[in-house]
């Protein structure tokens, strides 16, 4: 990713002018796209039964020194031989972010390796990776508690036990591509959002949960959109074109209500207040740069401003399969003309997030873009420069993916 400048944390805020300065700034970050990463993350077991839950003492054995601060307050958080950051979320799924790579062969290569030495560890102490988008066996429990997480499990609770889910259940797989120059942006922007539904569906892995069907191909994305539609619903719309995406990921920004205010020991915010409200007066101090720094942390729509692209639609995948939808992801964004070419081909699917996460490639619509998407990754996998046997690989699993949307619109 092209990596942001140092920013001012400390200023207050007076106004959304200022507030939209400060998110332009930090949020888009422009340049030649030569960069991709990816953000690997599983729900974790017992090797024999896989419903027992995990307790955190020992899941941070088997982590060491990789363990986050959040697991151990005494832990170095070291990285994984390979540059990946480990971290374990509310529930004990464990997530590894690589370092941004310029070719996918490093990215599969470095991740790869990073997985196979957390993996090990992890057998070691009789656990084993998940390798499925929500939690197969078990129901939602909490592992870690920090105040943040209170807080989002607070606010969550007002709406229904969606939040639960999310925070304690699922896993997913989010792919980092750079934002490209400024004269790009618009329609890497609009792209990264409009192939979403299709490509959702063509790798949805989240169909059972606790030990039961729910009804949906992606029960994590269904999760997610459901929790509250302020911070989870997509930032752009095929209503929006190639409308500014700075102007519109401010305005979500603005408008989402606070869900962590970091005053005092609950970091409950008050019902309702959106950081708009904070920069008029509704609460006792004026926010600073930092305090909307964070509130963006707490935004989750399904593509997400970093400085980069965040990419975060997509569910884990099955065990070796993850570099199938990221090869994807990456041909299809390789050049101006494969990426506009990605936009028209989604089409009218573009905004069917909840079809996609219901029905997957059971719905014909959704299976036709998909198989349309994949046909052009298909011909711009060449681009990606892969050695021939991961070239091969990545090409006979596309071209699976693509006949199994086939046979879904005859």
């Amino acid at each position: 990713m092209v990596t942001s400048p140092e920013v001012d944390r400390v200023t207050v805020l007076t106004s959304t002018t200022a507030a939209a300065g400060h998110l332009a700034r930090i949020c888009f970050k422009t340049g030649p796209p030569r960069h991709i990463g990816v953000e690997l993350e599983w729900t974790v077991h017992d090797a024999v039964d896989p419903a027992r839950p995990v307790e955190a003492d020992r899941l941070r054995a088997a982590l060491g020194p990789h363990s986050p601060r959040t697991l151990d307050s005494t832990s170095p958080a070291s990285e994984l031989r390979h540059g990946s950051s480990v971290t374990v979320e509310p529930g004990g799924q464990v997530e590894i972010s690589t370092a941004p790579r310029t070719s996918i062969a490093a990215l599969v290569a470095a991740a790869d390796a990073d997985t196979d030495q957390l993996a090990g560890r992890l057998s070691s102490a009789g656990l084993v990776l998940g390798g499925a988008g929500i939690d197969e066996h078990r129901p939602p429990r909490p592992m870690v508690e920090t105040p943040r997480y209170l807080a989002m499990r607070r606010v969550f609770d007002r709406r229904g036990p969606a939040g639960r889910t999310m925070m304690y259940s699922t896993a997913g797989l989010q792919v980092c591509l750079d934002a490209g120059e400024t004269d790009q942006l618009a329609d890497r922007w609009a792209a990264a959002h409009a192939v979403g539904p299709p490509l959702l569906a063509a790798f949805a892995n989240a169909g059972r949960h606790a030990g039961r069907p729910t009804g949906y191909a992606s029960a994590r994305m269904a999760a997610w959109l459901a929790i509250d539609p302020a911070r989870t619903r997509p930032v752009w719309t095929p209503e929006q074109g190639d409308a500014d995406p700075v102007a519109g990921w401010t305005a979500y920004v603005l408008a989402a209500p606070l869900l962590c205010l970091r005053d005092g020991p609950d970091w409950t915010p008050p019902a309702g207040v959106t950081f708009a409200d904070w920069l008029d007066g509704a609460l006792p101090r004026p926010p600073t740069t930092d305090d909307l720094d964070y509130h963006v942390s707490t935004l989750f729509p399904p593509v997400r401003p970093r400085g980069y692209l965040e990419l975060r639609y997509l569910d884990a995948q099955p065990a070796g399969s993850w570099s199938v939808p990221v090869a994807v992801l990456a041909a299809l964004f390789a050049d101006p003309v494969a990426t506009r070419a990605a936009r028209a081909a989604a089409g009218l699917q573009s905004h069917r997030w909840s079809a996609a996460a219901r029905h997957g490639l059971h719905d014909r619509g959704l299976a036709a873009a998909a198989a349309d998407l994949l046909d052009l990754a298909l011909a711009a996998l060449p681009r990606l420069g892969l050695p021939a046997a991961l070239h091969d690989e990545i090409d006979r699993a596309v071209r699976r993916r693509r006949d199994a949307a086939g046979r879904r619109h005859p």
